[in-house]
């Protein structure tokens, strides 16, 4: 059984007070030096992505990094990159630069351990975030910050269940990210019927409707599709009316289309890691490190999911998805 630990708002506040009947007037002003030393040391924290820009996921992810440096007065730079070989590059490139913390997501952490043995080598903290829960530790990084993708897995399975899917189609839209499979495997074991997986490309989701839709037309007892992505959800949507079936439609992730096609009752329900808290958090714990050398989970990652949105809260959860933060 994994621990998930709740981190509470950090609120840092200078207040003036008076001692005994003297006025607040006469009170003697704090010296500069007080000020300045409970005051955020400046920082540079770079922050490395297997998210391309614009992908509505991986965007959240950097509001979350952007408000975090600027509450914090630090420097944050948000670069993206699917291909893990460029992935790397960026974090060598983040060393040379060196800067006072890294933050990156593990989609392929083999391609990724090199580059991110030589962060921490030059001792310069890294916090794994998103994927690759499983070699943050073994990398050298001081914590990780995501949801664990079987349990995610296992929770989603459970509802499809109990929604009467008894063969389930599960989409894989990046090969060779090991998070994904994680999530299909965790399916598999808890709902108690048969799960297939389809391998499609993310960057051609035309095609994705086209394979989903052949899929449910020469299978006709697959009655229920596990989308891993906002936007193969929308895909999956699309060929399931394509292709005339009734099968039950689930997804991981959000999006403001996806919020929408819950209420409307196309999808039953979007698996939600809350990504804004993974770039807030790791910006969070990556400046308490340089002021104060502090570090967070133990050796256990910090969850942030999986949290489950339905019919019941998709009109809440809406207007925090146009705000960009859920």
């Amino acid at each position: 059984m994994r621990r998930t630990l709740i981190v509470p708002a950090l609120l840092l506040a200078l207040t003036a007070c008076s001692s005994g009947g003297q006025s607040a007037q006469s009170s003697a002003p704090a010296p500069a030096d007080t000020a300045a030393a409970t005051a955020p040391a400046a920082g540079s924290f770079a922050v490395i992505t297997h998210g391309a820009p614009g992908d509505s996921f991986w965007d959240v992810v950097k509001n979350g990094a952007e408000a975090a440096g600027k509450q914090y007065g630090v420097k944050v730079a948000y670069q993206g990159d699917g291909d893990p070989a460029k992935q790397s590059q960026l974090i060598d490139q983040a060393v040379s630069e060196k800067v006072d913390g890294i933050v990156v997501s593990m989609a392929n952490p083999d391609a990724l351990k090199e580059s991110i043995t030589k962060a921490v080598a030059a001792k310069i903290p890294v916090v794994t975030i998103n994927s690759g829960a499983d070699s943050s530790k073994e990398f050298g990084a001081i914590t990780h910050v995501g949801q664990s993708e079987d349990v995610a897995g296992r929770g989603a399975g459970e509802q499809l269940k109990a929604a009467g899917v008894t063969k389930l189609l599960c989409v894989i839209h990046e090969a060779g990210n090991v998070g994904l499979d994680q999530r299909c495997k965790g399916a598999e074991e808890t709902l108690g019927g048969t799960v297939e997986r389809l391998q499609v490309d993310v960057s051609n989701l035309a095609d994705v409707t086209s394979k989903i839709t052949a899929k449910l037309q020469s299978d006709k007892s697959v009655n229920g599709v596990l989308s891993l992505n906002p936007a193969i959800a929308m895909a999956a949507r699309d060929a399931v009316k394509d292709a005339g079936s009734q099968a039950k439609l689930a997804t991981f992730d959000l999006s403001a289309d996806v919020v929408t096609a819950i209420k409307d009752g196309e999808l039953l329900f979007a698996v939600d890691q809350q990504q804004y808290l993974q770039g807030f958090l790791p910006i969070t714990f990556l400046n308490l490190y340089k002021q104060n050398l502090n570090t967070v989970g133990g050796g256990l990652p910090v969850n942030t999911g999986p949290g489950f949105v339905t019919k019941d809260t998709a009109e809440q959860v809406a207007k925090l998805t146009e705000a960009g933060t859920r």
